[in-house]
C-alpha cells in the first residue's frame, strides 16, 4: 500500500500545504479511504479517535470544492461543539493551500444564532455543525443545504447514541440526493448499519483495527470488590502518580460518586457526563486541558473528542462490555511516541468482560495485585489554577491580549502562565496555584484593550 500523499491526485498546492504541515505519509484510515474518497465513492469507516480520521474526510472535502462559488458545499455533522471545534480548526489548517476557503462552525453552547446567521450571509464554503444547531439554522431558514456536495457525519455512533437520529435524516433530506456521503464511526453496531442503509449509496466499507501495540501501552489489570473501586483508585493514582488521567465509569452517577470521594481524598479531579449544562463542560474541559485537574472522571460518550495531546493514564473504574470500546479508552495513552498507562478494575462479576477483551486483543490481561501498590506521595494535585477573565471574543480578545496583561511590567513572568483558551463571552488562563491571586490582583486593577474585566479563580 502506497502511503505517500503524492500519490494521491491532489492539487501540487495541497500537497505543498500537507508537506509544510508535516504530513509525512498517510495513516492507516488515510491510505484506506482517502482513494475512494476521491474518486466520489460513498464510505461507511471505523475508526478511532486519533486514527487521523478528520484529515481523511477533510483533505477529500477540501479537493472537490468550487472555491470561486460562496455556498455551503460540504457539511459535518459532530456530536459535541468540542468536537465541531476541533474538525474545524483541522480543515483550516489543510485549507491553506488556497486562502480563500471559509470554514463556519455552526452549534450552540452560548453562541447566539443570530450572530451565526450574519456570519452565514457573508458566504461560506465548509460548515461543521451539531445536529441540534444545524436543524435550528434550517427550520429558521437561514441556511440553504441545496449545494452540498459532501455530507459527513463524524463519530455517528456517539450522534445515534445521543438521540440524534431523526434529526440526521431530517438534516439529510435537505441535502442534494447526488452527494458524496461519508460515515465515519469508532464502532459499526446495528444503529449504523440503519442509518447507512438510508442514507448512503453503494457505500465502500474501510475499517482500521483499533489494537496497540503492547510496547507503547502498559496495561494491568486489577481484581477488586466491589465496595473497593474508590479505594483503589486512589492507590493507583499514588502510586503511579501520572500527571493527567482519564477515569471511565460506565454511569453518569458513578462519575460523580468518584469524583467527589477523589477530590475529598485530595486530588484536583472533575466529572464529566451528559447531564452536565455547556458551559460547565467547557470549563470543566479547559480545566483539564490546561493543567488545572489531575484526574476526569467521565463517561465513554462524554469523552469521545477530547483534544488532550499526552494523557498520562487511562483507568477503566469499570469494565466496558464492549472489548471494542475498551481498545478506544487505553488507545488514549501512548500517544504521540509516549509511553501510556492502562490500568483496569475488575469484580468477579465482570471477569467475562476481561475474557472478550483477551479475545479480541488476542493477548492475555496482565494481572496485578493492588495490595503490593504503595504510596510514593500525597495526592495529586495540579501544578495549575484556572482563573476566569469575563470577556472573550465577543470583546476581539485574543491569548496574547490575556498574557499581556498578565505579566506586563510588574506582573507575572511568562513562566507562570499556561495555557489559555478564549470563549465567546469569557477567557480562562492557567495559572501556577501560587500566583493565583496576584493574577487575579492583576486582571482586577488593570485593563484590556482600555477595557476593566472582572476574575476569579474557578472553583
Amino acid at each position: 500500500m502506497d502511503r505517500a500523499f503524492s500519490s494521491l491526485p491532489l492539487s501540487p498546492a495541497m500537497l505543498a500545504n500537507l508537506a509544510q504541515l508535516g504530513y509525512a505519509e498517510m495513516t492507516d484510515i488515510q491510505a484506506k479511504s482517502l482513494p475512494e474518497v476521491l474518486a466520489g465513492r460513498d464510505l461507511i469507516a471505523q475508526a478511532s479517535t486519533g486514527s487521523g480520521k478528520t484529515a481523511a474526510f477533510a483533505i477529500g472535502a477540501l479537493h472537490a470544492l468550487n472555491t470561486t462559488f460562496f455556498a455551503p458545499q460540504t457539511l459535518v455533522l459532530c456530536p459535541t461543539r468540542e468536537l465541531a471545534d476541533q474538525v474545524a480548526h483541522e480543515f483550516r489548517r489543510l485549507a491553506k493551500f488556497a486562502g480563500n476557503i471559509k470554514v463556519v462552525v455552526l452549534c450552540g453552547g452560548g453562541v447566539s444564532v443570530r450572530r451565526q446567521a450574519d456570519t452565514l450571509e457573508h458566504g461560506s464554503h465548509v460548515i461543521v455543525g451539531t445536529p441540534g444547531r444545524i436543524a435550528d439554522h434550517l427550520e429558521r431558514g437561514t441556511l440553504s443545504l441545496s449545494r452540498i456536495r459532501t455530507l459527513v457525519l463524524d463519530e455517528a455512533d456517539r450522534m445515534l447514541d445521543m438521540g440524534f437520529k431523526d434529526i440526521i435524516n431530517a438534516i439529510a433530506r435537505e441535502c442534494p440526493e447526488r452527494r458524496q456521503t461519508l460515515l465515519f464511526s469508532a464502532t459499526y453496531e446495528d444503529n449504523i448499519r440503519q442509518v447507512s442503509a438510508r442514507l448512503l449509496r453503494d457505500p465502500v466499507e474501510v475499517r482500521v483495527a483499533a489494537l496497540h501495540d503492547a510496547s507503547t501501552i502498559e496495561q494491568h489489570v486489577f481484581e477488586v470488590a466491589p465496595d473497593a473501586r474508590t479505594r483503589t483508585v486512589d492507590t493507583l493514582l499514588r502510586h503511579f502518580r501520572p500527571e493527567s488521567t482519564l477515569a471511565f465509569c460506565n454511569t453518569k452517577a458513578a462519575c460523580d460518586v468518584l469524583a467527589q470521594a477523589l477530590q475529598d481524598q485530595g486530588h484536583d479531579a472533575l466529572a464529566l457526563h451528559g447531564d452536565m449544562e455547556q458551559r460547565d463542560r467547557d470549563v470543566v474541559l479547559t480545566e483539564f486541558a490546561n493543567g488545572s485537574c489531575t484526574v476526569l472522571v467521565a463517561t465513554d460518550v462524554a469523552a469521545r473528542g477530547l483534544d488532550i495531546k499526552q494523557l498520562g493514564a487511562v483507568i477503566n473504574v469499570e469494565v466496558s462490555r464492549d472489548p471494542e470500546v475498551h481498545i478506544h479508552r487505553i488507545g488514549r495513552t501512548g500517544r504521540n511516541g509516549e509511553q501510556g498507562l492502562a490500568l483496569t478494575l475488575c469484580t468477579p462479576r465482570e471477569m467475562h468482560y476481561i475474557e472478550r477483551i483477551e479475545t479480541y486483543q488476542g493477548q492475555r490481561a496482565q494481572w496485578a495485585d493492588a495490595s503490593r501498590l504503595s504510596p510514593k506521595g500525597g495526592a495529586l494535585r495540579a501544578r495549575y489554577v484556572t482563573v476566569a477573565i469575563q470577556g472573550g471574543r465577543k470583546d476581539k480578545l485574543r491569548p496574547g491580549d490575556v498574557l499581556g496583561a498578565l505579566t506586563g511590567p510588574g506582573g507575572l513572568t511568562g513562566e507562570h502562565v499556561g495555557r489559555i483558551h478564549v470563549f465567546e463571552h469569557v477567557s480562562y488562563a492557567a495559572v501556577e496555584r501560587g500566583q493565583a491571586a496576584a493574577a487575579v490582583a492583576r486582571m482586577e486593577g488593570g485593563s484590556i484593550k482600555g477595557r476593566s474585566l472582572r476574575a476569579r479563580v474557578v472553583g
